[in-house]
């Protein structure tokens, strides 16, 4: 896993909550994506702006939404592989890649950072 994201209409805002709640700091920032995380070479949770996002109202609607965005060594490769676990892709973008998994809710596979370590082979 690489980061926990959160949508959120002022992610810099919603960011501070956090880093003040975990203890951690603010590791990576820019206009529309916000990281909390123990440094910048580390995975933690991450705050992406949705101008649009409405608040789930729960427990009355049931919605609450989180998604991962998970690192991969090779986007194609893993696509494939999810795709033959149940999952079906959403959208693709910037080498990244939107799926939903078989229940519907949606997560990422994003390019391994380049500080990151190689993506250890689990399938196996």
């Amino acid at each position: 896993m690489h980061h926990l994201i959160l949508d959120a209409p002022d992610p810099a805002r919603l960011a501070e909550f956090y880093s003040a709640l975990l203890g951690l700091p603010v590791s990576y920032r820019d206009d529309d994506f916000v990281v909390v995380s123990v440094d910048s070479t580390t995975s933690g949770v991450a705050f992406q702006r949705t101008p649009n996002r409405v608040p789930p109202s729960w427990p009355d609607d049931g919605t609450l939404l989180i998604h991962m965005d998970v690192m991969v060594d090779d986007v194609a490769v893993a696509v494939e592989r999810v795709i033959e676990l149940g999952a079906r892709v959403l959208r693709r973008f910037d080498g990244s890649c939107v799926l939903a998994d078989p229940a519907g809710h949606p997560f990422c596979l994003i390019p391994r950072p380049h500080w990151a370590p190689p993506v250890a082979d689990t399938s196996a």
